[in-house]
Order: C-alpha cells, then structure tokens, then sequence
C-alpha cells in the first residue's frame, strides 16, 4: 500500500472515503469555511428617542427606524416591540411598525396617561438580534379627540397663520421661533425659523397675534409688562415676515420691525382723557393680565384694508370690572408703521360686548367675515370661560356668540387658524392651544418645564363655527 503524504495539522484538506457506493467529503483541519462564520449582529437606530401621543389620538407622531445587517438584505429584518416598562401606558403590542427595507415607521397607540419605556427590537439572519429605547410619553384623552392633532416641539403656541396646503405657522410666546406644521397631523414642525437675531433681542418678544395681507405676515408682541410687573423691552415689538411658497415649502424672510408701539399707545390714550387706563396698565410694578392691566393678544386688518389693523386687548376690559367689553384699537397706518418706521396713527376705539371676556385672538377671511376668540383677562386658563364670537367688522355692529369652547381639556385657547365661509352651515374652523402651564403627562410638571421638546406640545382642534 503506498505511503500517504504527511500533511501539516494546519493544513486544509479534504479526505474521501468509498464506502458502500457512496462518497463522503469531511473537512479535515482546523479552518470553518465562510458560510459557517459567526453571524453578524443587526443593527437599530431612532430618528429621535422621545415620542409623544395621546390616548384615543388621531394621525399621532411616529419615529423612523434605521435597521441593517451585514449580509443580509434589510427587507429580510423584522422590527418588533419586546417589552415596556409600564404597560398601562402602552404595550408592546401598541406598537406598529409599517414599512419595508432598512426604514421603518414605529407608532404606538397609548393605552394611559404617563411615560414608558418601550423595547424595539431588530431580528436578523441567524436569529441574530439588537435592541433600542423608545421614551414614549402619553396625555390623556380629550373631548372629540378624532378631530384633535397636536403640534409637537413647544408647548406655548400663541400665534397662527394659514400658509395653504392645510399648513399653518404657529409663534411661540416664550422664544422668538415660527414653527410650520402640517395642520392635518401630529408631530413635529415642517420648518423653523429663529428671528432672534434679526430682531435684535435676546429675550422673547412674547409674541401674541398675527395677521396676513398678501405675502406679508404682521406679528406682535403682547406690548405689557411681564407676569412680575416689570418692562422689558423686547416685549415692545411688532415685526413682518415676507413669505414666499405654500404648504409645505413655505418660507418666511424678516422684513421690518417697530419698536415704539406700546409708548405710542400711552400717550394717544393719556391724550385722549386717560380713556383706558393705558399709563396705569404699563406701570411698574403693574401685572398685565388684570382686568385693569395692559395686554395685546389679537390682530387682524379691518374689512377690505391693506393699512388698518385691529389691535385686540386680553386687557383691560372697558370698563375694566365684570361685564366690561373687549377693546379692539385701529392703527390705520400699519403698513407704513413697519415698513419706514412712520409714527402710528390710531383710529375710533371700537368696545366689543363678548359677555364680560376679552378678546384673545380675531382673524377674517377674504369675504370680510370674522371669527372672535374671546376668554378671560386672567391668567388661570385651565378653568375660566371661552367662546366664540362671529362679527362683520364694522363698528357698532355687535358680534354673535356661535359656541362655547370646551374647558375640561389641558391648555387655554389661544389662536385662530383660519376663517371658513360663516354663510355656509356646518363650517369648521381649526384652534390652538397654548399648553405651557398644562400638566400633560400627570406628573406634575407644566409642559414649558418637560425636559424633551418631542413631549410639549400645542392642542389643535376643529370646531364647528356656523
């Protein structure tokens, strides 16, 4: 028989036995082939680690997930949620996941009110699997909730104006960012736009009404006092926006501030008898949100007017104790107010009856129709009255109270989005909160103070207004 070759421990080689017909090959040495290599371990990555909802939500926000495995096509993964840490807020099977390839959508449908910490999990080729958090926070339901989005990354939407598209830009009375949001959805803002820098402010301009002629977007501060009585500066702003696109592409460029208009106000009032209190109002030491206080929170133009704006009052009320009326003041000039810093010009007060509250915001729609947000003066606005108002915008007309709002919910109404035909029935019109002192979560903690921008957020509900 002859000698068969030595052959090193190290090397490979395959040895082939006849036995009964049939031919064996056994790998001999101490190398695996590549098709028995360890299994590489997937991976799961989250477009953000916070997300917010709400029981009984409609159109919530989701998170995107990143999902990969060496070797192994991402359509072959499978995204599941394994566990959570307090499932009387959500359980794993909650969660959704929809989507195909290396991005999924993840969307939980919150079950209670509080914070929970949910397990996603990738699995791979192999059974080879990795894992991620997902802070997940819930609110509790609201009235109509099907008719109820909310506009995540801030809690305190002050201001609205409709962009087209169903968009909207919401100002925030606590910075000095304009958010757009796709009204038609929860979530996050399409676009932000920081107009600190271009103001020239450090503080927030505590802005409060808005108002859109053409392709200009007038904004305002409050013009008061902060909550402890003190002036600050920044507060005494109006700006304009130039707006360029629709919808989703909508942009805003900074176009013009003025920064005189609280002052102008108080002299033509001390000029004028002394007629609203305005010098009191602004005091030192004077809190703006009194009945006798001094506080601006609506603006709109007046009918068929490209220069006259409407000035709305949260305070004072006229006069200012129980069942006074709300203060509207026109600057007929506003255009040249902010466009070559022309001293204001104001018109005829004009005294709403809005059954003893203020207003907080008005807006019209190009058939000269208004709507009138009215509310109290006072600053609790979890608990105290709200209505609606319909009004033509002339003077000496009265409004017509079309609804009470609801106060059971988290936040105070604040902001009109746009104003539908009045002379059809069964038309809608979508409102914003501002949830800032709300606590949302039943911790204890007002939204403004939550620590993950994902979790604040604004209330926008449809009503129906004629």
């Amino acid at each position: 028989m002859p000698a068969v070759p030595h052959r090193s421990p190290r090397t490979r080689h395959a040895a082939v036995t006849a036995a009964g017909g049939l031919l064996t090959l056994a790998v001999v040495g101490g190398h695996v082939p590549a098709s028995a290599a360890a299994t590489a371990t997937p991976t799961i990555a989250l477009s953000a680690a916070y997300l917010g909802g709400a029981v009984g939500g409609t159109g919530e926000p989701t998170v995107t997930v990143k999902i990969a495995q060496s070797g192994t096509d991402a359509s072959a993964l499978t995204v599941t949620a394994s566990a959570s840490s307090r499932t009387s807020v959500a359980r794993p099977a909650d969660v959704t996941v929809s989507g195909t390839g290396a991005t999924r959508t993840v969307a939980v449908a919150a079950r209670g009110q509080g914070y929970t910490d949910l397990t996603l999990k990738v699995t791979g080729s192999g059974g080879a699997s990795a894992t991620t958090k997902l802070h997940f926070a819930a609110s509790a339901a609201v009235r109509n909730a099907a008719d109820t989005r909310y506009f995540t990354g801030s809690s305190d939407a002050s201001a609205a104006v409709d962009v087209g598209g169903g968009y909207v830009v919401v100002a925030d009375d606590e910075s000095n960012v304009l958010r757009l949001y796709n009204g038609s959805v929860s979530g996050a803002p399409v676009r932000t736009w920081d107009f600190s820098g271009a103001l020239g402010v450090d503080k927030e301009v505590d802005i409060e009404g808005a108002a859109r002629v053409g392709d200009l977007v007038y904004w305002t501060g409050s013009l008061g006092n902060n909550k402890d009585g003190e002036y600050k500066a920044a507060r005494n702003t109006v700006f304009t926006t130039s707006v360029s696109g629709s919808g989703a592409a909508t942009q805003l460029t900074y176009a013009h501030s003025y920064k005189k208009l609280r002052d102008q106000l108080v002299a033509w009032d001390e000029d004028h008898g002394d007629r609203y209190g305005f010098a009191a109002g602004t005091a030192d030491g004077q809190a703006p949100k009194q009945i006798d206080g001094f506080n601006v929170e609506g603006l709109e133009f007046a009918p068929g007017s490209t220069s006259t704006a409407y000035l709305g009052f949260r305070a004072p009320l006229v006069p200012p104790k129980e069942g006074g009326k709300g203060l509207l003041v026109p600057v007929t000039n506003v255009d040249k107010v902010l466009a070559s810093g022309a001293a204001p010009v104001f018109g005829t007060p004009v005294e709403l009856d809005l059954g003893g509250l203020a207003v907080r915001d008005l807006r019209k729609n190009s058939a000269g129709q208004y709507l009138i947000l009215a509310g109290s003066w006072a600053a609790d606005d979890n608990s105290d009255p709200y209505a609606l108002y319909t009004w033509d915008g002339v003077a000496g007309h009265a409004p017509v109270k079309t609804a009470d709002l609801p106060t059971d919910d988290p936040g105070g109404w604040e902001a009109i989005v746009s104003v539908p035909d009045l002379s059809l029935p069964g038309q809608r019109a979508q409102l914003v909160t501002d949830n800032g002192s709300a606590d949302l979560y039943g911790d204890g903690t007002e939204a403004k103070d939550l620590d993950h921008d994902e979790w604040k957020k604004s209330r926008a509900a449809l009503f129906t207004v004629s």
